[in-house]
This record gives structure tokens, sequence and C-alpha cells, in this order.
């Protein structure tokens, strides 16, 4: 008999769990990161067919260190673009990359109106920290130039999901940190913020629903080597001990998510450093919810979603916003 799918979810996260279950993508170990890489390359089939965009273009830029080349994907909007966004993929560090971002990027382009740079950079534990991060930072510098060249500069955004949505953080904090690139906003999906796992999130959704306690323990463990307070503050975010004057933030937040509660209070300490911040929550969704497109259209929604308050801008404070999925 296969796992049995929590009660609790929403449509969209049932059919996800559904769908991975006859793949035979639940319960399956993964112990190496061979293994781990595998099952995420295994998730190709949850991915719907990739939208329609004005054009695609492979750059590869110079990063830190001789002979660092860094892989970047640049979508075009088949419109007018309104905004440049920086995309940095999830996976836990560990797995990921331009491949597994294309049809998310697509749909961002296609949805948010935007010129869109999806970042190949390097994965742990090969590379731990802070390479991924360095070719982040290399990548935000490169486009910063690039969308100021243009005719009419476009608002800079960095964005990502899980894994990417902690680098995108962690970007803001080294933009300011260093003088700069302007970043405009951030927007992360499900970030990861906080090596801590007896959070009530961490407790509640620790096995069964998706991302698990133990897979991102590996993870972190990869990544920066401990899991202890030693951490530093651009890899766990939540610990920085400034947030002050960084870029307004969208926030989404699965309600059925291990990382649930330190999203939550990332928005929290963005808040009280007087960061405008929307929090965009759905309640009954899993981890990763918003990558799934051939399962659920959810993605579109979201998108429209960010859309919007990327369309609003940094003008007024920020609010909780609560979605019905």
């Amino acid at each position: 008999m296969g796992p049995v799918i929590p009660s609790d979810l929403a449509l969209a996260s049932r059919l996800i769990l559904t769908r991975m279950d006859e793949l035979g993508l639940l319960g399956r170990a993964t112990e190496t990161v061979a293994e781990v890489r595998a099952l995420a390359a295994a998730e190709a089939a949850l991915i719907g067919p990739p939208a329609a965009v004005g054009g695609v273009e492979e750059v590869v830029i110079l990063g830190r260190g001789p002979g660092r080349e860094i892989p970047i994907r640049v979508y075009r909007p088949q419109g007018r673009a309104e905004r440049a966004i920086l995309w940095l993929h999830g996976g836990g560090w560990v797995t990921g990359g331009l491949e597994a971002a294309d049809v998310g990027c697509r749909a961002l382009c296609r949805d948010t109106s935007a010129l869109v740079a999806s970042v190949g950079y390097r994965l742990a534990p090969e590379h731990p920290f802070p390479a991924g991060l360095d070719d982040c930072f290399a990548a935000l510098r490169w486009f910063d130039d690039r969308r100021a060249s243009g005719a009419e500069a476009l608002p800079l955004i960095v964005a990502g999901d899980s894994a990417g949505g902690n680098l995108a953080a962690a970007l803001c904090l080294l933009a300011r940190e260093s003088g700069g690139p302007a970043i405009h906003h951030q927007v992360l999906l499900y970030p990861v913020t906080n090596p801590d796992f007896e959070t009530d999130s961490y407790r509640d959704f620790a096995d069964g629903y998706g991302l698990g306690r133990e897979l991102m323990r590996w993870f972190w463990r990869h990544y920066v080597g401990t899991v202890e307070d030693r951490v530093d503050h651009r890899a766990a975010v939540l610990r920085a001990p400034d947030l002050r004057d960084l870029p307004p933030a969208t926030i989404v937040i699965a309600g059925r998510d291990v990382l649930r509660d330190e999203a939550e209070a990332y928005a929290g300490r963005l808040r009280d450093a007087a960061v405008p911040v929307d929090v965009l929550r759905y309640p009954g969704q899993i981890h990763g919810f918003w990558h799934y497109s051939a399962v659920s259209d959810i993605q579109r929604s979201v998108n429209r979603e960010i859309g919007r308050t990327l369309l609003a801008g940094d003008g007024g404070p920020g609010r909780p916003i609560s979605c019905r999925a």
C-alpha cells in the first residue's frame, strides 16, 4: 500500500503527491548526493510544457576566480518588459539548474512581463557556501549593468524559490553591505531562512508532505557543513543582525511546509525593520507547489499575485495577504 496523502491539503497539493506516488517518487531512499539528484531529475514529469516567450538567450559571464564561468539563460517577454528579474532556482543548494528552472522562468516572464535571467550557480557539496552565493552576486552585477543599459532602465528584482529564495534574500544583504546594486524588490517563494528544525512547522510536517525535516537537515549539512549556531548569516538570513534598508519583499508561504514558520519569521523581522512586506499565504499547499505546473495551474495565479505586488511597488506599507488555495 502506498503512502497516505494527508487529508488537510488543498487540491493542487493532493494532486502533486498523488502523481509523485504514481511515479514512485515517494518513500524512495535518498542518502547520497547522486540519489537526491536522481530523484530531483525524475520530478521533471511533474513540470508542465514551456510557455512561449519573446526570446531566449544563452549567456556565459565570468565569476570570481580564474576561469570561473557562470551560465545564464535570459528570457524576454513577447511584449514590452516592465521589470528585470534575476531568478535563482531551488533544490536545496545541491540540485537544480537552468533546465529544471526553464518552465518556471518562462511562466514568470510571461505572467509578469519581465526580462528574466536564470542563474546556473555552482552547487554543493562540490562547491559549498559561499560559492553559489558568489556566483549569484556576480550575476546580479552583470544583470544590473545589462538592464540599466537599455533605453529605459527596468526595476531590478531578485527572486527565487526555496534555496533560491534563500540566495535572493542573501543577495539583498550583500548588495546593502556592498553599496549596490540597487535592488527594487525581492520575491521569495517559500524561502529557507534558518536551520532550526524544532519549529512547529518542522514538527507538524516532518514527514508525509513532500520535503521533510531530515532531507532539509541533509541539505544544510551539504551547503554549510554544519547546522550549529555558527552558521553565517548570509546563509541563515533570519539570523542577520540588522534587516533595515532592505528592498521591499513579496514572500510566498505554503501552509503545509516545514519552512512555513521560518518564512513567516523572516517576514515579521522585515516588517519590524520597517521594510514593506506582502505575504501571499497558501494555507493548504506543500513545499514546492508553485514548481509542479504539469499537475496544477496554480503557478499562473501565484504569478499574477506576484505581479500585482510588484506593480504596487514600494509606495505603501506591507500588508499580509491570505490566498484561498
